[in-house]
């Protein structure tokens, strides 16, 4: 085979699978909500994945500081305080991020 005509074949056969991969979750999806262990994932991998991320950014964080992980500590409390007072992910984002910025960039 020419070089032209590998290439083309190189970029219909990435093309195709690129498309099958993204089609595979809609035409799956039918099948996947009917299964107890899709539920069940459903209901518990979006708080692990957010502690994890939490845990995982906070500690990278603190380290990289002299001040130790003491803001880290505090605007994951008032984020988790106003998560619960209010049940506003926005003004919980904001508030916490607002006083992280506050607290890191205060001398």
């Amino acid at each position: 085979m020419n070089d032209t005509g590998y290439l083309l074949a190189a970029i219909g056969a990435m093309g195709v699978v690129t498309f099958a991969l993204r089609a595979l979750p809609f035409l799956s999806a039918r099948l996947l909500r009917r299964s107890a262990v899709v539920q069940h994932l459903g209901r518990f991998l979006p708080l692990a994945i957010m502690t994890l991320l939490l845990v995982h950014s906070a500690s990278a964080s603190a380290r990289e500081h002299p001040t130790g992980p003491w803001p880290e500590l505090l605007a994951i409390a008032v984020t988790a305080g106003l998560q619960w007072r209010t049940r506003n992910p926005l003004l919980s984002i904001v508030g916490g991020t607002a006083l992280y910025v506050m607290l890191r960039n205060w001398h």
